[in-house]
């Protein structure tokens, strides 16, 4: 359907993709119309294709695809678009004396003839400039537009791509179109594949068949693996490609050539790498040796003087003395003998204990320590563990994110080293390889750096298996904790994690912190859990607070199990629709003042402050969670508090957010929470894994309940297939320790 009118009040625009609400005039009405402008005009005239729609809060609206720019025709339509501010350069005033001098070709003149425009009062040579530009861009990305249309790119795909490449968009394309799948976000290989279809490329160009390795590399990347065997590699992209294997390997010899990838061989396995993991592999296992190797900051007491300061009351303060057991006193000497060490095991097993005893002793020695995490939540707990200062690696770190360079820059790096005389990282688990990266490159030799965590949990989000590769080189001194200890001993959860670990099924109830509540079908799965959050847990148990204490973790994303669906069922239970509650729709979620929700990815540019503004600063991070604080439906804002700090959320931001009534056990890493609810039924195979039900049990605090069929929980405890990934750390620090030149 085709509607033509003018532009009139714009609610809302997102320069980004260009997404546009506003009013919109025709000769017959006036109607509200959502789609994607690159630069929307109040006044100007369109042509939009599109449909009529029914939006749930503010009714029918039309919905359009497409549109193109249409020159207003006539002194006074002309008057109208160039008073709008349409055009840089031009206000009321100008407009006015435009028109006025050229009448009806005022357009004509902008466009092709703007020389004469230096006869009007108040528009210089700069002026001018200003003027043209402004137009000439404006009518470059119509014809632009246009022809991205006729390649099956749509508005707001058309709109980010101008904003990348301007006037060479059509240029960019034409003579690779995969560069996209690159460049622009919300561009993936397929859609570059279908464009350069309808541009002849063929199946076999060597373009098409190194974007499609580029992304087949890309996709294990974000599986975990930082490389892939090289014939595993050629023969999923043959299959992916729908090419010869054969030609596959041409191209890869020629990417290795010109260096966009590396190749090395591990135990007569060739390899292939992205350029970036494979030199920062590197990097991490030299800078590792050179750590373990250097001469640290001497500490002034004995092992028996340092362990008797784990024992001694603070004076003036609440901090009691610690006795730390043989395995605790083994790892406390293994971190006081080494430049780094690897503390791991599970719930129960003294690592806090470890950290505190450790910083104790720092302090009675007068050295510098910095405590840090990876994610906020793993370094509050950190914080409230320790009674000491603890933070992100990345605050740790100073990150700086460039807005210009779109890239993630650290302040702390080996020309700006950390002062600090120990570092201690917590949740080491969780670390990726890229962060290892960062992290190593910002301690200085000498410094003592010790990582603790559970290598049995689920392992980092991003590529790498770091904590993993670490130990099994046995080239980093590692204590493995395997006692429990006598007041964790009595949980169920504590009790309950290990049996699952060890490969034993728990009883349905242990203690009084850990069941397994038998149900047989996904209705009645979701209709007890739909109970238990809606006050059973609350009425059977009592120590609930809040709806905040309880946190369901799903293993998928999928079906009525799965994240979206459970969101979507416990926001009526916990946050149902009221007049006094603002709501907005972004995408398939209807956001609600008051609701849970959950940060999915990294923006490091993204501002926030803390109350009264007493402080500012940058960055929301994956898994971070809080509560909506107000919806502007009118504007299309929301602002969120997450702890301390209060974020605005509007344009693509908006789509950063997500319920977090449920979330997936991914999500959960480094989390705690009083009470964890875990779906069981039939998830895909390789979720229904024995470290993934383990990360997911840990998570639970006071609560864990477990609700589902007892055959899915058995199977998936007797899945003991960790998380493949392909990583190359573990071998590269065995070769480093073997050769004694290495550096």
């Amino acid at each position: 359907m085709t509607q033509e009118g003018k532009l009139g009040k714009i609610i809302f625009n997102n320069p980004e993709n260009g997404y546009t609400v506003a009013i919109f005039d025709t000769e017959e009405s006036s109607f509200r119309i959502a789609g994607s402008f690159a630069e929307p005009k109040t006044g100007a005239r369109y042509r939009l294709e599109g449909r009529f729609t029914i939006h749930p809060r503010y009714g029918e609206q039309f919905s359009f695809t497409d549109h193109e720019e249409l020159l207003p025709e006539g002194a006074d339509a002309i008057y109208e678009f160039l008073a709008a501010g349409n055009v840089r350069g031009i206000g009321p005033v100008t407009a006015r004396q435009i028109v006025d001098t050229f009448g009806d070709e005022a357009l004509s003149v902008i466009e092709e003839s703007p020389e004469k425009l230096l006869g009007i009062s108040g528009i210089g040579a700069k002026t001018l400039a200003k003027i043209t530009e402004s137009f000439g861009e404006s009518r470059e990305f119509a014809n632009v537009a246009i022809e991205l249309r006729e390649l099956g790119i749509g508005m707001s795909e058309a709109v980010r791509v101008y904003r990348m490449y301007g006037k060479e968009s059509l240029s960019v394309v034409k003579e690779n179109p995969y560069t996209l799948a690159d460049d622009i976000r919300g561009i993936n290989f397929n859609m570059a594949d279908n464009i350069a279809a309808r541009l002849g490329i063929g199946p076999g160009s060597s373009v098409r068949i190194e974007s499609g390795i580029r992304f087949m590399l890309k996709q294990w990347a974000a599986s975990g693996s930082t490389l892939v065997p090289e014939s595993l590699l050629a023969e999923r992209c043959a299959t992916f490609l729908d090419v010869m294997i054969d030609e596959v390997r041409e191209s890869l010899r020629d990417m290795i050539f010109a260096g966009e990838l590396e190749e090395d061989s591990f135990d007569g396995v060739q390899v292939i790498y992205l350029y970036g993991y494979y030199h920062a592999e590197q990097r991490v296992a030299h800078a590792l040796k050179t750590l373990t190797q250097a001469s640290a900051v001497q500490i002034p007491m004995d092992k028996d003087n340092a362990l008797y300061a784990t024992a001694q009351t603070v004076s003036g303060s609440n901090d009691e003395g610690v006795e730390l057991s043989a395995e605790q006193e083994k790892a406390v000497e293994t971190c006081l003998e080494n430049n780094i060490t690897l503390i791991t095991g599970g719930p129960g097993t003294g690592k806090t204990t470890i950290i505190n005893s450790l910083v104790r002793i720092f302090e009675f020695a007068g050295l510098s320590f910095a405590l840090a995490a990876p994610t906020g939540r793993a370094a509050k707990r950190m914080e409230e563990a320790t009674g000491k200062p603890a933070m992100t690696i990345h605050r740790l770190l100073e990150f700086v994110w460039s807005d210009e360079e779109d890239t993630l820059n650290f302040g702390r790096n080996e020309d700006n080293p950390l002062e600090q005389d120990v570092v201690i990282i917590d949740e080491a688990s969780m670390i990726d390889l890229m962060l290892m990266d960062g992290l190593l490159k910002a301690v200085k030799p000498g410094t003592r750096l010790i990582f603790t965590g559970d290598a049995d949990q689920l392992p980092s989000v991003g590529a790498g298996n770091v904590l993993r590769d670490m130990i099994a080189s046995e080239v980093i001194p590692t204590i493995r904790l395997k006692e429990i200890f006598r007041q964790a001993s009595g949980s169920g959860i504590v009790t309950g994690s290990h049996l699952i670990n060890s490969g034993e099924y728990p009883d349905k109830e242990i203690g009084n912190d850990f069941y397994i509540i038998t149900r047989t079908n996904e209705n009645d799965i979701a209709g007890t859990i739909k109970e238990f959050v809606g006050g059973r847990v609350e009425s059977a148990f009592g120590f609930v607070e809040s709806s905040d204490d309880i946190q369901v973790l799903t293993p998928t994303k999928r079906g009525m199990l799965g994240a979206p669906s459970l969101n979507s069922m416990l926001q009526e239970v916990l946050n149902p629709p009221a007049e006094e509650k603002a709501e907005l729709k972004v995408g398939q979620i209807t956001f609600r003042e008051g609701d849970k929700v959950m940060q999915l990815r990294n923006n490091y540019g993204a501002e926030w402050r803390t109350d009264f503004f007493t402080a500012e600063g940058e960055g929301v991070f994956n898994g971070d969670m809080g509560v909506i604080e107000a919806v502007n439906a009118k504007d299309r804002t929301m602002t969120v508090r997450m702890d301390d700090r209060i974020i605005d959320y509007e344009g693509e931001m908006l789509e950063e957010l997500d319920l977090a009534y449920a979330i997936t056990v991914h999500k959960s890493q480094g989390s705690e929470f009083p009470v964890v609810i875990i779906p069981m039924y039939s998830f895909p195979p390789m979720l229904m894994t024995r470290n993934l039900l383990y990360t997911a049990v840990t998570r639970g605090k006071r609560l864990v309940l477990i609700v589902g069929d007892p055959r899915r929980l058995r199977s998936m405890i007797d899945n003991n297939r960790a998380d493949e990934r392909y990583t190359g750390l573990k071998e590269r620090l065995i070769l480093l320790d073997a050769d004694p030149f290495s550096s």
